[in-house]
């Protein structure tokens, strides 16, 4: 398997002297927010954690994306939190990308370099530090628990992008590929968080246009995307947010990989009861 690189979110401020053109976009059906505006001044403190910032790159909001929150977390060096979600019934996803931090789960400790994944069911027991010398950083989507009566809560894992294979595509010669954390047909969990890979010449051939929400985060290389009726150019440390029904395709032309962390909401009835 080719080495895996992931883009992390660099911080800082652009110059007085830079334009102010860019490629960030939101429109009613899906926003671009480009790396370069994820800068020192947009980053968000969280109770209960030290020595960390965090980029706020999705939030529920009514009439758009409403099922879930992603946020890229920087732990400096000896940060964390022993108190790091507030919110009850809230089941997450952590995703290294730079640096080691340990996650201790019910006073078990487990230790996740780059490329490490781990799923946490609601109300579950985690403190989280950086163990390393550098600044560590993470991507953290949470999603409140859809409890289904006769579906067990799904348990808590660790895992390496690394130690899971790739599943290619039919009739792609493997050119689009996903890594499943999890399996598609486990009922229990209402979300996946996958990562998906298109070698240089991959493409989604047709616009996929489905109930799913999605959050993508570019770990590597660019593309052109769909998104509605726009094409779009994005690269390493891009964020595509997508609500429900936005049409989307992709062309990745190289010269590398082009690879995208992906959230998606799964496996449960659409709710009719009206909201209060």
């Amino acid at each position: 398997m080719t080495k895996s690189k992931y883009y992390a979110p660099k911080g800082g401020l652009p110059p007085q002297t830079q334009l102010l053109t860019d490629r960030a976009v939101f429109t009613e059906s899906y926003a671009v927010m480009p790396k370069g505006v994820m800068t020192d001044i947009v980053t968000s403190l969280l109770p209960f954690w030290d020595k960390a910032r965090f980029w706020v790159i999705a939030r529920p909001m009514s009439g758009f994306s409403e099922t879930f929150s992603h946020y890229i977390a920087e732990v400096m060096p000896d940060g964390g939190s022993d108190r790091p979600e507030t919110e009850t019934g809230v089941e997450a996803v952590l995703f290294v990308v730079e640096g080691t931090v340990q996650l201790i789960v019910n006073g078990k400790p487990h230790i996740l370099d780059e490329g490490g994944y781990a799923f946490l069911p609601p109300d579950i027991d985690w403190t989280l530090r950086n163990i390393s010398a550098k600044p560590a950083k993470f991507h953290w989507i949470r999603k409140a628990y859809q409890n289904v009566d006769g579906l067990d809560t799904p348990e808590f894992f660790v895992a390496n992008e690394t130690d899971i294979p790739p599943v290619a595509m039919p009739e792609t010669d493997g050119k689009w590929a996903t890594t499943r954390f999890v399996e598609p047909s486990d009922l229990r969990h209402d979300m996946h968080v996958n990562i998906v890979t298109f070698e240089p010449g991959g493409v989604i051939p047709f616009l996929e246009t489905h109930v799913m929400e999605h959050g993508l985060y570019v770990l590597e290389g660019k593309a052109a995307y769909r998104l509605n009726q726009d094409w779009v150019e994005v690269e390493a440390g891009d964020y595509m947010w997508l609500r429900a029904f936005c049409p989307q395709a992709c062309y990745a032309g190289g010269p590398g990989r082009f690879r995208y962390l992906l959230y998606k909401d799964v496996n449960r009835h659409m709710s009719l009861a009206p909201k209060l």
